[in-house]
């Protein structure tokens, strides 16, 4: 009798290969109110969380990046003010819905030069040695198998190329995790329910937080993927964090 190879979806284990569609469940329901919401539950930090990324990605004029799990294009639409008409910016998501709400929120700023491809990070659809900055922001830990994707991303980087993982991570302080624990579970699902009207999808996403690798397993899980180097920042005192890595 074979075992059934199970992965977490929040605080249930499934079957591994029921995590994709259970994800897309979940971002298909709260992708309408998802850039509200993000700035209600952070009470804005997220936008000064990818500000500090786009700085430390490092572009210059002609650079090539992917935003992988990119959503609602953020990154990519700062990242595009960086590379300049010369550069090539790809918006990826494995989610239509998501990735719908990034493609037009894109064109509304007139950004029709980036491209916008539906996919999975485990299996990104590029040539090996395709970009100099490939980045994933609260995308990871959504991810059924992180160790494919991470390697898959070493994949496509080119040799001097950076990796920067933004994602929310273990607060430093016994007093914050506190803090930050009845915050999530109490408030935030109630929110959801409010705004959003889907309090599971949130209460999922509080969930998959806790079930993410701290600090340093993330930070191991990356260099076992190939990469060469790998520091991390801890932000709003390690409530989110962000790694970023090379490969030479």
């Amino acid at each position: 009798m074979h075992e059934t190879l199970t992965t977490d979806f929040g605080y249930k284990n499934i079957p591994v290969n029921e995590k994709n569609n259970r994800v897309a469940e979940v971002f298909q329901s709260v992708s309408g109110k998802y850039d509200l919401m993000n700035d209600l539950m952070s009470f804005g930090l997220h936008r000064l969380w990818k500000k500090f990324t786009v700085e430390l990605a490092q572009l210059q004029n002609g650079d090539s990046v992917l935003d992988v799990a990119g959503g609602t294009g953020d990154l990519i639409k700062a990242f595009t003010k960086k590379i300049g008409h010369e550069g090539r910016a790809i918006l990826l998501d494995i989610n239509e819905a998501m990735l719908n709400v990034g493609r037009d929120r894109l064109l509304n700023n007139g950004l029709t030069e980036v491209k916008v491809i539906q996919a999975n990070a485990e299996y990104l659809p590029f040539a090996e040695s395709s970009f100099d900055c490939l980045s994933i922001a609260f995308g990871l830990r959504n991810v059924t198998h992180k160790e494919i994707a991470l390697q898959a991303m070493y994949r496509v980087l080119k040799p001097g190329g950076r990796l920067l993982v933004l994602e929310f991570s273990k607060p430093i302080l016994g007093f914050l995790e506190t803090l930050y624990d009845r915050y999530s579970f109490d408030f935030l699902p109630k929110l959801g329910a409010w705004i959003a009207n889907d309090e599971l999808s949130y209460r999922y996403l509080v969930e998959s937080i806790r079930c993410h690798p701290d600090q340093n397993s993330l930070q191991t899980l990356i260099l076992n993927a190939g990469f060469d180097e790998c520091e991390y920042y801890n932000l709003s005192g390690g409530i989110v964090a962000l790694h970023r890595a090379w490969k030479f």
